[in-house]
């Protein structure tokens, strides 16, 4: 028993638009699309996260409770590299180790790409 990550499901009102930054953003394409009304992203790697794009009627509230992290070596050029595809930068922080930047995707979806250090 148990259960498996199957998918991470973003909702927002256009499906496409934001599925054409994330498949630029994580270097996808996009592996199967319901009517505009539900995208599905190929996974970069065989046991990568699959990311999916729902509409929702709603506009999206305050902060989101779950959002994603990403790794890179250089933090700092993938910030404007995403920056350059439509992200907004948020705030940077730093502790001992570690530092990251907290981004926006184009419809307000926070997330954050890191670095370790050290």
């Amino acid at each position: 028993m148990g259960i498996e990550l199957g998918m991470i499901t973003i909702d927002c009102a256009e499906p496409r638009e934001l599925a054409a930054f994330w498949t630029k953003a994580l270097g996808v394409a996009v592996d199967q699309d319901y009517d505009g009304e539900f995208l599905i992203l190929r996974p970069k790697t065989e046991n990568g996260p699959v990311f999916a794009f729902q509409r929702v009627p709603e506009p999206r509230v305050g902060k989101n409770r779950v959002h994603m992290d990403f790794g890179t070596e250089d933090r700092e050029k993938e910030v404007e590299r995403l920056i350059g595809l439509g992200a907004r930068k948020v705030e940077e922080h730093e502790m001992p180790g570690m530092a990251w930047t907290v981004l926006t995707d184009p419809v307000g979806n926070e997330f954050c790409v890191a670095t370790h250090q050290g």
